[in-house]
């Protein structure tokens, strides 16, 4: 009798035990991954990994990758290759690369580096095609490159170098802050905090070229930096480091940008040093948000679905010193926010009727400058 009780608890308990790894299982595939590109001068080692549940908790998987500032990553469109820029310089003023890596579950397998096109690269973007747009930001240009189908990355195979500048201190010279491919088109928008100015340009792709066709002022003094697209209607807005505003673009009849308006991202009265990092605007199109570097916040904006212009929801607290970059999750529940200086990600649970935002986990990241799923 006792020894068939005993095999009875012996059943039970294994399968209690499967029970609970079911259980676990189920959370950790609940759970999405994300990258986390860092500066590297000081405690960190390259490119990290963390996850976030579905209860908006954030963990470390680990580092992946060694590599040497790599301030802004990408991923191809098939989801095979992470990209990063190493935000390096040198004397020649060539100092800046790119670097490829083949995604697994578990690790980056690293496949290719090739020169940025210039200084202190910053941003990079790619298109469906495998062509990748890089901008360097102390040498004023916006290079092309191409990656293959094995992750091989191919040029620069041309640079566009910016001139020009403007009134305030940080304008001495032109400094290509990012560049994107426009989805309504055969257009790329380079933005150039250092002359006010959007670069346009059509891309020859049977030449491989850059063909700068025109450009657009913004306010002297604004320092535009990145921009959005609306994913519902031809709205642009760009998010200005300098002046701490976002301005609104509209395609006019003849196709060109026209300014609609500018809003401040602080509240008002604010008097203190700030400088604008990043911008988003939600999937469903109803919301803008923005990222306030000294008020330490994220400005929250919605958008008029009949012309786009922003009205004011709030601005929200990032519990933590510098957010550079900011990311929404794919499902757009939550937003996840990089703290440079007090070395955080912050997760919070993002309301999708009011666009406001609700802390949820906060996790330690050396030096964190951006987060990519």
């Amino acid at each position: 009798m006792f020894a068939n009780l005993k095999i009875l608890i012996i059943l039970l308990l294994l399968n209690m035990g499967t029970s609970s790894m079911k259980d676990l299982s189920q959370t950790s595939s609940q759970a999405t991954a994300f990258y986390v590109g860092t500066y590297t001068d000081k405690e960190s080692e390259g490119i990290y990994k963390y996850t976030l549940d579905a209860d908006g908790k954030l963990s470390l998987s680990g580092l992946l990758a060694r590599e040497e500032n790599p301030s802004y990553l990408a991923q191809t469109r098939d989801g095979k290759y992470l990209l990063a820029v190493n935000e390096n310089s040198d004397q020649q003023g060539d100092g800046g690369t790119v670097a490829s890596f083949a995604i697994t579950a578990d690790t980056l397998k690293f496949i290719d580096r090739k020169k940025s096109g210039g200084d202190a690269p910053c941003h990079i973007t790619p298109n469906p095609d495998g062509q990748l747009l890089v901008s360097n930001y102390l040498s004023g240009t916006i290079a092309l490159l191409q990656i293959d189908s094995e992750g091989m990355l191919h040029g620069p195979l041309d640079v566009s170098r910016h001139q020009g500048s403007g009134p305030h201190n940080r304008q001495e010279a032109p400094h290509a802050h990012s560049a994107w491919f426009n989805p309504e088109g055969n257009e790329i928008i380079g933005v150039d905090l250092g002359t006010d100015e959007l670069w346009l340009y059509s891309l020859e792709k049977e030449e491989e070229q850059l063909q700068n066709t025109a450009k657009v002022k913004i306010p002297a003094g604004s320092g535009p930096r990145h921009l959005a697209f609306h994913p519902a209607a031809p709205w642009v807005y760009v998010i200005n480091e300098l002046n701490s505003t976002i301005t609104q673009l509209n395609r006019s009849e003849s196709g060109e940008f026209v300014i609609i308006k500018s809003v401040s991202t602080l509240p008002e009265g604010y008097e203190g040093e700030n400088y604008t990092a990043d911008i988003r605007v939600s999937p469903d199109g109803r919301f803008l948000y923005g990222s306030n570097r000294g008020h330490n916040s994220i400005v929250i904006y919605e958008c008029d679905q009949q012309n786009g212009q922003l009205s004011l929801v709030g601005h929200h607290e990032t519990q933590g010193d510098w957010p550079r970059n900011f990311v929404l999750s794919p499902d757009a529940k939550y937003l996840l926010v990089a703290n440079q200086r007090s070395n955080s990600i912050v997760a919070f649970k993002r309301d999708g009727a009011t666009g406001r935002l609700e802390f949820s986990d906060k996790i330690q990241a050396p030096s964190p400058v951006c987060l990519l799923f």
